[in-house]
Formats: structure tokens, sequence, C-alpha cells
């Protein structure tokens, strides 16, 4: 197993899943079952095999059912910021629980499913980061690789790692999995309440501080009920 730069990682699990209706009207996006588990343990279990062992889970819709899921989860053992009050977007999420959180830590949402190639998601990023240089890693896929992905991409990439946006009405060469290693340096001077990570993105990509890694698996974009059976199917020859 490879040597990780953190032993935490952020799973962002507020959300309301409304692209995922109806299944969500009842349970919150996460524990929506694919390949026979929820999602936030697909999430959890690539945690553990990679050696992480510590999860922050945030939660606010539905959070009642998602706590108590996750109470006896041991591997890795889970922390729960309660967002139950407000919820505060992805930024505002991770700024909330960075009491939990080491320097750096990984950041990974909890629709995503994942195969990994040669090397696991958290061995790639760990393997590429330079806390010299870097505010954010970001794991990036391949429209080839992106699967349930019907968009125009996210980034250009140079042969540094160094991160631009797409721009607009452009396509863009690779895709964000929701997979990152975040330096706490990148969350200095945040605003308060609900706010996206871009903002801190924005700011990272003026310092060329934002930089990514062309991942070497398999990603699948689990957003809708419409992507759960050929996620299911290729996972079953996967």
């Amino acid at each position: 197993m490879s040597k990780l730069v953190s032993d935490t990682a952020m799973v962002l699990a507020a959300g309301m899943g409304k692209r995922m209706r109806p299944l969500t009207a009842s349970q919150p996006k996460p524990m929506v079952r694919v390949a026979g588990r929820p999602l936030v343990d697909h999430a959890l279990d690539k945690l553990a095999e990679a050696g992480v062992a510590r999860a922050v889970v945030n939660v606010h819709y539905l959070a009642d059912s998602l706590e108590a899921h996750l109470k006896d989860r041991s591997t890795p053992q889970v922390v729960i910021s309660d967002e139950r009050a407000q919820l505060l977007e992805t930024g505002g999420g991770i700024v909330k629980a960075a009491g939990e959180l080491p320097d750096p830590f990984f950041c990974l949402n909890s629709d995503n499913i994942w195969l990994d190639g040669p090397v696991d998601a958290f061995a790639d990023l760990s393997t590429f980061w330079d806390a010299d240089k870097m505010d954010a890693l970001l794991l990036l896929v391949t429209h080839k690789a992106a699967h349930n992905f019907s968009g125009k991409g996210d980034f250009h990439m140079d042969s540094t790692g160094l991160l631009r946006r797409r721009a607009s009405g452009r396509i863009a060469p690779y895709i964000f999995t929701g997979i990152q290693l975040i330096s706490k340096r990148l969350m200095r001077d945040a605003p308060e309440g609900p706010f996206s990570t871009n903002q801190f993105w924005t700011r990272a990509i003026a310092e060329d501080r934002l930089y990514g890694v062309a991942f070497t698996g398999q990603w699948f974009e689990v957003g809708t009920p419409q992507a759960i059976r050929p996620t299911e199917e290729a996972l079953s020859v996967g």
C-alpha cells in the first residue's frame, strides 16, 4: 500500500439530492443503493481500502437516517459534521469541519463511484502532492474514462499539472471526479455561511496553485436514477 500524505478525508454528503428524485424523496442521496450498497458505503469502502483512517461526513438532508447508518462504522472511523441548522454547500461545509481536518486532507463527494487503475485514487494524489506549490490537487478524468457524463468538461491541464478552467462555450479535456487533496491554505480568509469550493479554486487558479492529476482508473457519475443501471452493469464486469 502506497504511503498517503493524509489519514483523513472529508466526505461531502449533505446535499438535497434533487437530481436523484424520486429516489431521494424519503432518503438522503448517499443512502441510494447502487449494486446493493448505499453510495456513501462505496466511498467509505474505497477510503478503507486505501488506508485512510478517518472520514468526516457532513449531514443535512434527512440527516438522522444517514447518521444512524454510519454510527457503527469503524473503518474508516466516521466523524459527523452536523449541518442540520443550515446547508453550507461544499466550501462552507469544509470550513465548518476544519477543526476535524488535518493539513492536508482528502475530500470527495459521496455520490461518485470509481474503479481504480494500477494505483488507487488516494495514492495517485499523494504521489503528486507538493505542498510548497499546491493549494489543492484535483483528481481528473478524460471524457473516455468518465461514464454517465455528457458535459463539456471542466479543466485544461498543462504538462506540470497546472489547471485553468474551460472557457464558456468550449470543450475541456478533463473532468473533475469530485476527489481532491486540499491544503488548509486554500481555506484561508473564508467567507461565512454557504458558498461553493469554486470560490477557493478561482483564487488558487489566479495564484497558480490549483493543480490536477489524471486518474488511471474509470469514474462513474451517479447523479440521476437513470445512471444507476449502467453503473451497476459496468461494475459487474469491472
